[in-house]
């Protein structure tokens, strides 16, 4: 069996890595930072219940949760981190009232020697893990239970309406009354304090803190660990080595050169008669096209939030659409349209692939897309109500928004689309079966294309694993499993399948080296990719053990894109390689964007923030929107425009494309992106990184660093490559639409057969 290898090394690859994350997992729900049932004082009064704690969490999810500010750096970044900013002002009150005790001033006019004691002090106190794991109460200082009364007064300020904090407000971007009601307040202040106390205190019997002493502040003694220094120089080792071994893989395994006498002579889509199924996908894709838009006028909105706290030039935007709304429906209509232009292009492909039109698959198709558009508006509808607080803690947990950033969407909308995605996976194996049982040299393409899309489907329910009241570690650790696993890993399988298939139905490559080529990508990316999900978990109340693998694989998961270069050049050599390949050079051009984003955005800017010792000073900092841009939007964002386009040529008459308005949409599109991270993202989060290295977390997300006039600059350069981008947007939307009126179509048709040089010449 030709293949055979290459299916035992996907089998060991997904079995073995599966086994390692559960294991692990087992071990995140182990060693969690524990939530106490009561919180009291030396002197016996009780602060906090674990209920207030927990409905504390449902409180901040319900304001918007990740998307307004972070949690142990996972979350938005105009706003603070709260752990960071919380612990920042605890450690202070201490220090200042023990200076005021001993010296009649405040700490910061010490001189060092007296800072160094107090200092020493403060973290002999606050370092100390007063939790009694028999009793499950958690005691405190008197002095401690001081400090959180004055860090509460100051939040309640801030979520509320003290006029005092206004300035605060707009830095951060937070709407008056951000929480309304006073005793929600209260439960919202008991959680911020549990979730940065498991930031400073020490596991029993070691000497980190259950966030591996994240975030980084010198008054409590939180400064990297050993351990994360050792895995950091570590996961560098095995970056180059497995550089090294693909290389010399790649080098004994070299592709022939194309071979233009072996490629069709004539466009073999040519005959291609689009069943009703498949014509029925054209709306999906009118859909795609005008939720772009909607999610880029949110982004912008979002992006002037930075500068305008709470308007958009001058009108009050935020009594009506807070910051965190405008971001959240910004990162999931994002989601949306990515997801169904992959999900209609499977649809479409696959009784292209079989030849066989199930009885009333249109009928599925068209019912799937209305479960879509009602997913979509319902969703968005619940979070405006959550976040607006409309909503009790069960209803908001329901409908409302989960506050966990990309996936916000309440558990009814997630269930509902877990529904939807189950629904598509059926249409598609239903279609694709006859091509299964019927063509045995493209079966193991197909079988890698079924598990991929049954992937999809199942991947998605591991953000039914926790519940309203799950603790926050390990509800991080399944939302990982959706992000990483889901949007991150599977749709990338997906992709590389579809891709493939593409150009085998165009005859650009042999089935056998399609085939070969997929299983291996696959695997080698999984290898590093699954295990990979830890390195988003370092410092989310996790073991160490977590940061070894999470350094170890993420490391290789670099690999493989250091050298898709190759696939660069191999797409843009068939883009040429005949005359009327032409016809989809725009879908071929965006699979050429795709490798260079892959490269840059997954593997530059990816590598940048994931070593432990580099997200130890930068998680929570601009620098991983930088990632997250150029990742996900360059090569999963600009994939879903390519299969788009794909699909609309298939679906259009032979009718030649005008290449003007696309050619601007496209170049316009990535230089917009380019720009946008370079000038400005990409200084913010590197300055950010300085500040907090130098002073702290904190202080690099604070109000006083991130509003000075440099920052306020680099700021609002953004607005050269958004308009770009944004401009670049509007003219894929006006190019789409010329499709259906006609004014991006020129008179003739496309070139469907080959022609030689002389005769193209003379043609000319």
């Amino acid at each position: 069996m030709r293949y055979k290898k290459l299916w035992i090394g996907f089998i060991v690859v997904i079995v073995g890595s599966f086994a390692v994350l559960g294991y692990y997992g087992s071990e995140i729900y182990r060693e969690a930072p524990p939530i106490p049932e009561r919180v009291v004082t030396a002197s016996g009064q009780t602060i906090f219940t674990a209920q207030d704690i927990m409905d504390g969490q449902n409180v901040w999810q319900s304001t918007g949760g990740q998307e307004l500010g972070s949690i142990w750096g996972h979350g938005a970044y105009t706003a603070p981190d709260w752990t960071a900013d919380w612990l920042h002002k605890e450690a202070m009150f201490f220090l200042d009232r023990w200076a005021q005790e001993a010296k009649g001033t405040n700490y910061d006019a010490l001189n060092e020697e007296t800072k160094a004691m107090l200092q020493a002090r403060l973290q002999k106190q606050i370092r100390a893990n007063g939790y009694n794991l028999e009793t499950g109460i958690l005691t405190i200082s008197d002095l401690r239970a001081e400090a959180i009364a004055g860090v509460s007064a100051h939040y309640t300020g801030l979520f509320m309406n003290d006029s005092a904090l206004a300035e605060y407000r707009d830095a951060y971007a937070m709407k008056n009354n951000t929480v309304e009601d006073p005793e929600r307040m209260r439960k919202l202040n008991a959680f911020f304090f549990w979730a940065t106390w498991a930031c400073v205190t020490e596991r029993p019997g070691q000497d980190i803190t259950y966030t591996n002493n994240w975030p980084a502040e010198e008054l409590v003694g939180n400064r990297p660990s050993a351990d994360l220094l050792i895995w950091t120089g570590f996961s560098v080792i095995v970056l180059i080595s497995g550089i090294g071994l693909l290389a010399f893989y790649y080098a004994s395994h070299k592709e022939e050169e194309l071979d233009h006498s072996k490629l069709p002579k004539e466009d073999p889509l040519l005959g291609l008669q689009a069943t009703s199924s498949m014509r029925a996908t054209l709306k999906y894709f009118w859909i795609v096209t005008a939720l772009i838009v909607v999610q880029i006028t949110f982004g912008v909105v979002t992006a002037h939030y930075g500068v305008e706290g709470q308007a958009l030039y001058g009108f009050p935007l935020s009594d009506f659409l807070p910051y965190s709304i405008t971001r959240t429906w910004h990162v999931q209509l994002g989601i949306f349209w990515i997801a169904t232009s992959w999900l209609a292009t499977g649809l479409y492909i696959a009784p292209a692939v079989s030849g066989h039109e199930p009885k009333f698959q249109r009928l599925g198709v068209n019912f799937l897309f209305i479960c879509l558009l009602i997913i979509v508006a319902g969703s968005l509808a619940g979070q405006w109500f959550g976040v607006m607080q409309k909503l009790g803690y069960g209803e908001n947990f329901w409908f409302g928004h989960q506050g966990y950033e990309y996936v916000d969407m309440g558990r009814f909308w997630q269930i509902f689309l877990l529904i939807g995605l189950f629904l598509w996976l059926f249409l598609m194996v239903r279609a694709i079966w006859p091509a299964f049982k019927s063509d045995a040299e493209g079966r193991h393409l197909l079988g890698m294309f079924l598990i991929s899309s049954a992937a999809i489907a199942l991947f998605w329910a591991a953000g039914l694993m926790w519940g309203q009241h799950t603790n926050l570690a390990i509800a991080e650790y399944w939302r990982w499993w959706v992000v990483h696993l889901w949007v991150e890993g599977f749709f990338e399988v997906f992709a590389t399948v579809v891709i493939a298939f593409l150009f085998v139905r165009m005859g650009l490559l042999e089935t056998k080296m399609a085939t070969a080529t997929v299983l291996f990508s696959t695997i080698i990316f999984l290898f590093g990719g699954i295990i990979g999900t830890f390195h988003h978990l370092y410092f989310s109340g996790t073991p160490t053990s977590v940061m070894a693998l999470g350094a170890t694989f993420s490391a290789l998961e670099v690999v493989p894109l250091v050298l898709i270069g190759f696939e660069a050049y191999h797409n843009f050599t068939i883009s040429r390689s005949t005359t009327w390949i032409r016809a989809y050079k725009w879908p071929i051009y965006c699979f050429i964007a795709v490798a260079f984003w892959n490269l840059v955005g997954a593997g530059v800017f990816g590598f940048l923030i994931n070593p432990p010792i580099a997200l130890y000073y930068m998680q929570g900092l601009n620098t991983t929107p930088v990632h997250a841009h150029t990742a996900l939007f360059g090569v999963y964002g600009v994939l879903g425009i390519g299969l788009m386009l794909f699909v609309l040529k298939g679906l259009s008459s032979r009718r030649r494309w005008k290449d003007g308005v696309i050619s601007f949409a496209f170049w316009s599109i990535n230089i917009g992106l380019a720009l946008m991270v370079l000038i400005s993202v990409l200084p913010i989060g590197l300055m950010q990184t300085w500040a907090s290295v130098k002073y702290g977390l904190w202080y690099a997300r604070s109000m006083e660093f991130m509003q000075t006039d440099a920052m306020e600059v680099l700021r609002w350069l953004r607005v050269i490559g958004d308009t770009i981008f944004a401009v670049g947007a509007g003219a894929l939307a006006w190019f789409v639409i010329g499709l259906k009126t006609g004014h991006s179509l020129e008179e003739d048709e496309d070139v469907s057969k080959d022609i030689p040089a002389h005769e193209e010449l003379v043609s000319k």
